[in-house]
């Protein structure tokens, strides 16, 4: 058997094709970045032809890179971003509209009223998820109440639901396979992650069809082999996960305890708690952890999700032209001992755990003459790990109402890990090592390693970890009680973010 993967890393703001050798070892890489949509305040959209046509052109221009035929891949792994929703005719594959993107804001009166109707409860118990227009449900129903004729062809069998890997799988397969894993059903609110199928006492009470939804599978499995005049020969897509619970499969999270956060456009911090569902008394979500299929367990993790991480890096640049290149970040706020007392809150699209405010906005806090474009640099840069570290502290509180043990160190992955003074300040918040692996590019990794495992290639989890190396551990250097005092601060900028 031939030993590479090709992982499809379908990110929020670029597409991603990355060939990995059976080591874990990069051989190649290519990204393009897509358009952002912006059609209103709070709205936030992709062309899933654009998706498409990016992802395919990396597949290709990384497999050139590497020199490898099609017939050389062992298998193809897709990761994605999560929730994002798109609908499509089974007929032509045409998308009825632009897919709406999970950081979209516009189904929150839809929301409003599901949860004054009391489905709260409902929706917590079967999904372990929180009503909220981060997750598709919400947003399928807005396209079929919205798109003229949608409901009507949806109830007749003729629409295709899928977040953005079904989307990926059927555009690969030629039309023939509509389906998704166990992570990304996970997310729509639509489905029980106990009895591992999709809920039909939830699709009943939102009316959503059950003919718009994909075959669910382990993220593990073979799900189809892609059409031959693609990538020049047919290869198996045997692993697909979320970007979410990929890169915590790709940073060795296997057991009940360990804890990874990935510095994305968003900020998403997940605690595998095992075979055992747990529900959180802080703000978390219940969330499926990648499943291997083939009988083992059902896996869960605990998740916080911040919607704004490393996008307050974009903003920097692109609205406040305070730099003209994400890199330049580390230096201006390194240009200044410390934050001068500003605190950012980047509440763009509302904050999510362990607040759940979605009427948040953003705020700049602690303003005064001598504030200069360096601080409030740095108190952007700093606001992505105090979000994180408020999500941590909920975690750990969770895991010993459990009776675990907090957690004892966090694994770091995504584009912002590589900046050195977010990971010492993270460090400091959270007084444990925050700890940067030698591959950073982990969403990728997990979706190889479990494309590896649903095509034989590997034989099991252990040799998975055996892999894992760690590249530098950021060791807390600040006194708790300033730490604390850090925390308080922002909790009181987070309070003024809210208040009407």
């Amino acid at each position: 058997m031939t030993s590479h993967l090709l992982a499809l890393d379908q990110g929020t703001s670029s597409s991603r094709s990355i060939v990995f050798d059976r080591d874990g070892r990069i051989r190649a890489m290519a990204q393009r970045e897509f358009r952002q949509i912006y059609p209103q305040p709070g709205w936030v959209e992709h062309d899933p032809l654009e998706i498409w046509e990016t992802q395919l052109a990396t597949a290709r221009e990384a497999l050139a890179q590497a020199g490898l035929a099609a017939s050389e891949l062992a298998a193809i792994g897709i990761t994605n971003q999560r929730e994002t929703t798109l609908l499509w005719e089974r007929a032509s594959g045409r998308p009825i509209a632009n897919a709406i993107v999970w950081q979209d804001r516009r189904t929150e009166p839809l929301c409003t009223r599901w949860r004054e109707q009391g489905l709260a409860d409902a929706v917590r118990d079967a999904t372990g998820l929180v009503i909220d227009p981060y997750f598709s449900a919400s947003k399928i129903a807005w396209l079929l109440d919205h798109v003229p004729g949608a409901r009507a062809q949806a109830e007749r069998g003729e629409l295709a639901f899928g977040t953005v890997d079904s989307w990926l799988l059927w555009q690969l397969t030629g039309g023939r396979v509509h389906a998704t894993d166990t992570t990304n059903a996970s997310r729509t609110m639509l489905f029980d992650i106990d009895r591992g199928a999709w809920s039909e006492p939830l699709l009943a009470a939102l009316d959503i069809p059950r003919a718009l939804l994909p075959t669910v599978q382990p993220s593990a499995s073979h799900f189809g082999a892609t059409e031959p005049a693609l990538l020049g020969g047919a290869v198996p897509v045997c692993g697909i996960a979320g970007d979410q619970q990929a890169a915590l499969f790709g940073q060795a999270g296997f057991q009940a305890g360990l804890a990874k956060n990935t510095y994305g456009t968003g900020c998403f911090l997940l605690m595998h708690t095992g075979a055992q569902r747990q529900t959180s008394t802080h703000g978390l979500i219940t969330t499926a952890a990648a499943h291997l299929g083939g009988g083992a367990p059902r896996q869960y993790a605990l998740e916080g999700s911040v919607f704004i991480g490393g996008a307050v890096v974009q903003w920097l640049r692109d609205g406040l032209h305070a730099i003209r290149g994400s890199g330049e970040v580390q230096a201006l706020a390194e240009s200044v001992p410390d934050a001068g007392g500003v605190v950012v809150v980047p509440a763009f699209t509302g904050l999510g755990a362990p607040y759940w405010r979605p009427e948040a906005s953003g705020a700049i806090v602690g303003l005064t003459r001598g504030s200069t474009a360096a601080h409030i640099a740095r108190a952007a840069l700093e606001s992505i790990a105090f979000q994180s570290a408020a999500l941590l502290d909920a975690m750990s509180r969770d895991a010993v109402a459990a009776g675990g043990q907090p957690v004892s160190e966090l694994r770091v992955d995504g584009g912002a890990c590589v900046n050195d003074l977010l990971m010492q300040f993270q460090a400091d918040l959270l007084g444990i090592p925050v700890v940067r692996p030698q591959v950073i590019e982990t969403t990728a990794l997990g979706a190889a390693c479990l494309a590896g495992l649903g095509c034989g290639l590997y034989a099991g989890t252990d040799e998975l970890a055996a892999q894992w190396q760690a590249e530098r551990r950021f060791l807390p250097t600040l006194p708790r009680e300033r730490a604390a005092e850090r925390m308080a601060r922002w909790e009181r900028a987070v309070r003024q973010a809210v208040a009407p």
